[in-house]
């Protein structure tokens, strides 16, 4: 986990240098922890019941979610690597020498594919793109449109394919495995997403000590992630488990008809279920969480860590991401809005842990680059 955080640091100027949208934070990239008591008081959920927050990934500057944390990091753990054996590209600690023509041509001759239902396939996509990577995404028949027009227009080839996510990381797989100078992201057993994604809980626990949060018995953190495969809530979850151990209680949200992870926990060990073995239909407008099996490897880091996984239907995503633009002017897709039913399900299920010094957090994950005749179209639909 730290290593990744390190990682980040390293190649902060070159990403300032790439990107200009990260000059202002010298190319570090992050998202503020922002309490939401309007929201809170919509919801109703009473102050004796803890403090609602929201940690905004959606808001993630380049990539506009989650995705920007596991995604970029396994591609700048790539870039390194080739820049290591190239030596003479890399020019000692100055990580911006990887914007070099020489740096460019040698990262040139390489892949990378990735398989996305879409925000995982724009983080990995336009990072790669940037440095100078021949980049495919393999696109499944639930990713939007205008996601993959964001891709294209950056340089990118996407495959569109007509079944489902895991049909399409199968396929982009395949082909990459076809190629010695392909290096496949693999969402369903990569360890470099896993633990870029860990390094979130690094940077939560500096603004947590910064707003004057306790995390113990008596104020316990309860983290609410929306849940796709599983590896950027895995990460996240195993991550904060390092830092706060028993006081920390992370809960992942899936649409009804895609609870891929929920079927993972409970299927008897050594089967790997998938929603559609349950009679589910893996249809739902959260995009980015239309899975029909999750990662093993995201399951294996769970067992004795995650608290708890809880279901949400389409039209409660559509009313929770209106009352989160209505109250506290969040621009949010639908998958982001999964975790704000957490507090109430933990107030039912478990209310031993909706005490007064608790503290939600409700961690939104996409929605930056959503277009705005897009994001009316959500509103409209909530209405």
């Amino acid at each position: 986990m730290q290593a990744a955080q390190d990682r980040f640091t390293r190649f902060a100027p070159l990403l300032a240098q790439l990107f200009p949208e990260l000059a202002a934070t010298q190319g570090r990239i992050e998202s503020a922890l922002l309490p939401v008591p309007a929201m809170q008081e919509a919801l109703g959920q009473p102050l004796a019941r803890g403090r609602l927050w929201v940690k905004a990934d959606h808001s993630l500057p380049v990539a506009g979610s989650i995705k920007a944390r596991g995604g970029f990091h396994e591609v700048l753990e790539l870039t390194e690597r080739l820049a290591v054996q190239h030596g003479p590209l890399l020019n000692g600690a100055d990580y911006r020498s990887l914007a070099s023509p020489a740096a460019r041509a040698m990262l040139g001759r390489h892949q990378v594919a990735v398989g996305s239902t879409g925000n995982l396939g724009l983080a990995i996509g336009v990072l790669a793109a940037a440095l100078g990577f021949r980049t495919v995404v393999h696109m499944s028949v639930d990713a939007k449109a205008w996601k993959k027009e964001r891709l294209r227009s950056s340089g990118v080839e996407v495959v569109e394919h007509p079944g489902d996510y895991e049909q399409a990381v199968a396929t982009g797989r395949q082909r990459a495995q076809a190629d010695p100078l392909c290096h496949f992201v693999d969402d369903e057993r990569s360890l470099s997403l896993f633990v870029g994604y860990s390094a979130a809980a690094l940077h939560l626990r500096e603004q947590l000590a910064t707003q004057g949060v306790v995390v113990d018995a008596e104020h316990p953190l309860l983290v609410y992630l929306p849940c796709g495969v599983g590896g950027a809530p895995s990460g996240i979850a195993w991550g904060l488990y390092q830092l706060f151990g028993e006081h920390v209680h992370c809960f992942f949200a899936e649409p009804v008809q895609s609870p891929c992870f929920l079927a993972q926990m409970l299927a008897p060990a050594g089967s790997h279920p998938s929603v559609y073995d349950h009679g589910l239909s893996n249809r739902t407008e959260a995009d980015g969480l239309a899975v029909p099996r999750a990662s093993l490897l995201a399951a294996q880091a769970m067992r004795a860590v995650v608290a708890g996984i809880f279901t949400v239907q389409d039209r409660t995503l559509f009313e929770h991401l209106a009352m989160a633009h209505a109250t506290e002017g969040l621009r949010l897709e639908p998958s982001a809005a999964a975790g704000f039913s957490g507090p109430l399900e933990i107030a039912m299920g478990a209310p031993a842990l909706a005490c007064p010094g608790a503290n939600h957090v409700v961690w939104s994950t996409g929605g930056l680059l959503v277009p705005d005749a897009q994001f009316q179209r959500f509103l409209q639909r909530a209405k």
